[in-house]
C-alpha cells in the first residue's frame, strides 16, 4: 500500500497529496546514516478497526451509534527497507499477543495499544522487542475497498468453499473468484473461517468444520492477499493515469501517515523499490505459544479473553531474520550487544515458585552476568511471562536488556519500566512461569545443578504457591540449554512461516486454476 500511494503521488501531483491526513508523532526513532544498515526503515502498517472514522457508517461492520466504538490495529504489520540491497521484508506481529506495554498503564493484547493513539503502539513494538520504527501508516476500511476497487478488483482462487459469518466471506463454490473491494476485505478480516472440506456432505455453514488458529491463520492469509495485489498493481501499472487517480483518489480522504513522512520520501521508494518481487520476499510473523484457557487469561485479576504469550529465542530470530541481521545482534542499533560482565541484573520472583528467582540468578552467573538484588515481586496470576525490564529506551539501556533476554528461553518479553530498575542494576528480571536460562558453551557445576530442576519448577510454576525466592530450599526453572517447551496452558510455539492450508485461498492462473 506504501508504494502503491508513492507511485501515485508521484503521478498524480501534489494537491491529492495534501488530502492525507498527517500526525505528529514522538516516538518514532531517526533512521541510521552510519554503519551497515544506514539507510535502513522500518514502516509500521496498520489496518484501524475503528467505526467511528468512517465517512459513511456500514451495517456490515457494526455502526458506530450502535456503540461499536472500539479502536483496535486489526492488523500489524512491519516494512522492513534496505536501500543497499533493495530488499523488502514483512513481520506480521499477531493481534492476540499480550505484551507488559501494550498501553501507558500496562500490559495488555498488542492490538488495543492502538487505543490510546499510535504513539502507545509504536512505543510497545519498539520497547518490548527492540525494532525501531521510522514511519507509520494507517488504513482503515473505506481505504482498502477503494484501492481493490480502483484495480477493477481481484481474483483469488478458493479451494473449497469457506465461510466466515463475522467477516461477511461466504465463498460457495470452489474455482477462481472475482472480489471488489468488500468482498477483499472480508477475505482478510476473516478470523473465524469455517471450510467445507472433502467429505463433508452438509451444505449449511454453521456444520462446517472451523479452524483452529483465528488471527494467525488470518495472518497467513492476509500475506497471500498482499502477493495477489502487488501483482495486480505490477499488471495494471502505476504509469496509467486513470488507474493512479483512482487509487490515490480512494486511499487519501482515509489514510493516515506520520508527519514527516513527506511526498519526496514516498516517491524515493518507488523509484528504489519498484522492481522488488514480492514472491520472494520474506513474509514472516513473530513465533507465539498460543493459549489453552478455557475461560480467558486473567491477570491481576482481569480477564483478557484468548491471548498469546512470546517465545524465545524463536521471536528474537525471527526479527534478526526480518531486519537481516545476525544472530545476537542490537536489534535497535545494529551493533554487538554488550559483554554479560558489563551487565548487573537484579532478580525477583514473580510467579510465587520457591527459590525461583535465586536459582535464576546462579545460573546469569554462570553466563558471566553480575547479580544485584533478589528478592520477589506479586504474582500477575497463575501463568505469566518473564518480563526483562530496562530503565530507558536508549541504546545502551535496550542493547543490555536485550544481552539478558537472548540468554532466556521460553516466554520471555523485554519492557521498558523504570520504576521496576533496580538500584545499582541496568536490567530486573522477574521470573514467570514457563522460562529457563541457557546453559553456559562450557558447562558448569552452578548450570548443571539449575538444569536439573527446571522441569520440577515448570510442574509447579502455575500453582500460584508464594515463597520467599531468596531463602526458601526447592528448585527454579533455570539453566537449561535452551530449549523451551510449553506447559499444558500453552501449545508449542507457531512458525515464523506457516504454508497455506488447503482450504485457504490464493492466487489465480491465467486459465483459472489455482496458483502456486
Amino acid at each position: 500500500m506504501v508504494v502503491i500511494l508513492a507511485g501515485a503521488v508521484a503521478g498524480y501531483g501534489w494537491y491529492l497529496n495534501h488530502q492525507i491526513h498527517r500526525i505528529s508523532l514522538k516516538n518514532l526513532t531517526s533512521a541510521p546514516v552510519t554503519g551497515a544498515d544506514a539507510g535502513t526503515q522500518n514502516i509500521l502498517m496498520i489496518g484501524s478497526t475503528s467505526r467511528c472514522a468512517l465517512k459513511v457508517q456500514n451495517p456490515a461492520y457494526g455502526l458506530c451509534s450502535q456503540g461499536v466504538t472500539g479502536v483496535n490495529s486489526d492488523v500489524v504489520m512491519i516494512l522492513h527497507l534496505n536501500p543497499a540491497t533493495s530488499s523488502v521484508s514483512i513481520l506480521s506481529v499477531p493481534r492476540d499477543l499480550f505484551v507488559p506495554n501494550a498501553r501507558a498503564g500496562g500490559a495488555n493484547k498488542i492490538d488495543a495499544g492502538l487505543y490510546e493513539g499510535p504513539d502507545q503502539l509504536i512505543a510497545a513494538i519498539e520497547e518490548d522487542y527492540g525494532i525501531p520504527i521510522q514511519h507509520f501508516v494507517e488504513l482503515n476500511f473505506d481505504s482498502f475497498i477503494n484501492v481493490v476497487n480502483a484495480l477493477g478488483g481481484l481474483k483469488m482462487y478458493f479451494p473449497e468453499p469457506v465461510y466466515d459469518a463475522y467477516s461477511g466471506l461466504n465463498i460457495r463454490a470452489p474455482g477462481c473468484v472475482a472480489l471488489n473491494g468488500t468482498q477483499a476485505l472480508q477475505v482478510v478480516r476473516a478470523r473465524h473461517l469455517q471450510y467445507k472440506a472433502p467429505g463433508v456432505t452438509a451444505t449449511d455453514p454453521a456444520y462446517w468444520p472451523q479452524e483452529a488458529q483465528s488471527d494467525l491463520a488470518r495472518i497467513r492469509r492476509d500475506h497471500e492477499f498482499l502477493r495477489v495485489l502487488a501483482a495486480a498493481v505490477k499488471a495494471r501499472g502505476l504509469s496509467n493515469p486513470v488507474t493512479d487517480q483512482q487509487l490515490v483518489s480512494g486511499v487519501v480522504g482515509q489514510l493516515t501517515v506520520d508527519s514527516g513522512f513527506t511526498a519526496s520520501d514516498m516517491i524515493g521508494l518507488v523509484l528504489g523499490y519498484h522492481n522488488v518481487n514480492v514472491n520472494s520476499a520474506p513474509q514472516l510473523t513473530l513465533p507465539v505459544d498460543v493459549a489453552n484457557f478455557q475461560q480467558g487469561y486473567v491477570y491481576q485479576g482481569g480477564n483478557y479473553g484468548s491471548i498469546e504469550f512470546p517465545s524465545e529465542p524463536q521471536d528474537h530470530a525471527a526479527v534478526d531474520q526480518f531486519l537481516g541481521l545476525p544472530a545476537n545482534a542490537d536489534t535497535y542499533s545494529g551493533g554487538a550487544l554488550p559483554a554479560p560482565k558489563s551487565v548487573t541484573v537484579s532478580v525477583l520472583n514473580g510467579s510465587g515458585v520457591p527459590n525461583q528467582a535465586s536459582d535464576t540468578a546462579q545460573s546469569l552467573t554462570a553466563l558471566g552476568f553480575h547479580i544485584g538484588t533478589i528478592g520477589d515481586s506479586p504474582p500477575v496470576g497463575q501463568q505469566a511471562e518473564t518480563v526483562v525490564y530496562y530503565a530507558a529506551k536508549t541504546p545502551s539501556d535496550l542493547a543490555a536488556a536485550q544481552a539478558v533476554a537472548n540468554s532466556l528461553s521460553g516466554e520471555v518479553i523485554m519492557a521498558k519500566d523504570a520504576t521496576q530498575v533496580k538500584p545499582g542494576s541496568k536490567v530486573t528480571v522477574v521470573t514467570g512461569t514457563d522460562f529457563s536460562v541457557n546453559a553456559p558453551a562450557t558447562p558448569s557445576t552452578a548450570a548443571g545443578k539449575a538444569a536439573q530442576s527446571r522441569g520440577s519448577a515448570r510442574s509447579s510454576g502455575n500453582s500460584g504457591n508464594s515463597g520467599n525466592s531468596g531463602n526458601s530450599g526447592s528448585a527454579g526453572n533455570t539453566g537449561n540449554s535452551g530449549s523451551t517447551g510449553s506447559t499444558a496452558a500453552f501449545q508449542p510455539p507457531t512458525a515464523t512461516v506457516t504454508p497455506l492450508a488447503p482450504w485457504d485461498p490464493r492466487s489465480c492462473t491465467p486459465s483459472g486454476g489455482a496458483g502456486a
